[in-house]
């Protein structure tokens, strides 16, 4: 009885240990972040302290859109990489230039928020980023003008969940970081703090 209350003992342990790891920037957003925002910006209230919103990923299939396979396989991997189901957009009108078929499916997107978004960020600035050849930074000045930011990544084959001998065709996909801050530099500040790696 003694070596059971052992082992489950144990194994708390290691999951507590193990989520620890996974929502370690969550952490470390409310420990230090909000601290280090309060005195350099001068914020009163912690309320008023920028935070992330939401994460979203989408995945353009122009390519592929007769391709129930290949469609399938694409959304595997979005899934793997922020481990949550995604959900296929589809055309709402026909155009005949493009070959476009009204409901004819176009492309991928998640919407990650509360834990995930946080383990997704930590992954992509400490992992997936640095894997990018000849890295020397993301752009600064890719806000929208009220705080959200976007990024392109060009191979999904730098997350560490895709095998490169798996991989159909290398592709890529956009991602909207959504915060509350009220400018470009309230928002660049708290991605900084979170670990963006910008250039400029």
């Amino acid at each position: 009885m003694a070596e059971k209350k052992n082992q489950v003992a144990a194994n708390k342990t290691a999951t507590d240990t193990k989520n620890d790891a996974r929502y370690r920037l969550r952490k470390r957003y409310v420990s230090e972040i909000v601290p280090a925002l309060m005195s350099e910006k001068g914020y009163k209230n912690i309320n008023e302290v920028p935070k992330l919103e939401k994460i979203t990923l989408n995945m353009r299939l122009g390519d592929i859109k007769d391709n129930s396979k290949s469609i399938q396989l694409a959304q595997a991997e979005l899934e793997a990489i922020c481990g949550q189901k995604s959900i296929v957009t589809k055309a709402k009108k026909s155009v005949a230039n493009f070959k476009l078929r009204e409901n004819q499916p176009i492309g991928i997107k998640v919407t990650l928020r509360g834990d995930k978004m946080y383990e997704f960020l930590d992954k992509l600035v400490s992992i997936a980023l640095p894997r990018v050849r000849d890295f020397r930074g993301i752009s600064g000045k890719s806000f929208d003008g009220r705080g959200n930011y976007s990024m392109g990544i060009k191979e999904q084959i730098i997350f560490p969940e895709i095998s490169y001998e798996q991989v159909e065709k290398v592709r890529g996909f956009d991602i909207c970081i959504v915060t509350t801050a009220k400018s470009d530099d309230e928002a660049k500040a708290l991605l900084t703090k979170m670990g963006m790696p910008f250039r400029n």
